[in-house]
């Protein structure tokens, strides 16, 4: 028998140690960054159809103008939370101006509802149709991006991942939650009395 056979199956067994532990590290690392990657393809698409809707709400303003001569305000809030989310630089300030955006598109639509000559104008229901459909669009991709959010915060939280997560300081995601003023009904009861 060899005397160096010892030490030679030692350093095999090492090696195969050392050679499984960077393979590991190596899968588990691959999978992070594959979420992490899912969640910003998640958000560019919502990103898109943010984009698309902010684009229509000048026309929307444009519509109503004439029509809603008590609702200045209202149409100012919505123009000033649609610069805020064109002029946010990252995803939670654009979460935090989406929040007001939806809230002051709700609220328009719902007081829209006071004016019947803007109900039967052919451009209006166009645009409240065309940004209806991107809403829905908005709430399917949210969906999306929260599942791939809770997928990462998942595996960054769970052994053995959160041992790798933590050496990369990999930190939990936020989700796309509703906010309160997206939960809440449109307070339009002032609005009727107007008429």
């Amino acid at each position: 028998m060899d005397p160096n056979y010892g030490l030679i199956a030692f350093l095999a067994i090492a090696a195969l140690i050392l050679v499984g532990g960077v393979s590991y590290f190596l899968i588990i690392y691959n999978g992070l960054v594959q979420l992490k990657n899912d969640v910003k393809k998640a958000w560019a698409d919502i990103d898109v159809i943010l984009k698309q809707r902010y684009e229509e709400l000048p026309n929307v303003i444009a519509a109503v103008k004439g029509y809603m001569e008590h609702e200045k305000t209202l149409l100012e809030d919505l123009a000033r939370a649609r610069t805020q989310y064109l002029e946010a630089k990252d995803i939670g300030g654009k979460l935090e101006a989406e929040a007001g955006v939806s809230g002051q598109i709700k609220t328009l639509f719902a007081v829209a509802e006071n004016y019947p000559d803007l109900k039967a104008n052919q451009n209006f229901l166009q645009l409240q149709s065309r940004v209806t459909g991107l809403e829905i669009e908005i709430a399917d991709r949210r969906e999306l991006y929260n599942a791939s959010v809770n997928a990462f915060n998942t595996r960054i939280e769970s052994l053995p991942d959160v041992i790798v997560a933590s050496m990369l300081r990999m930190k939990p995601l936020e989700l796309f939650s509703a906010t309160a003023a997206e939960q809440a009904q449109p307070d339009v009861s002032g609005l009727l009395k107007m008429k």
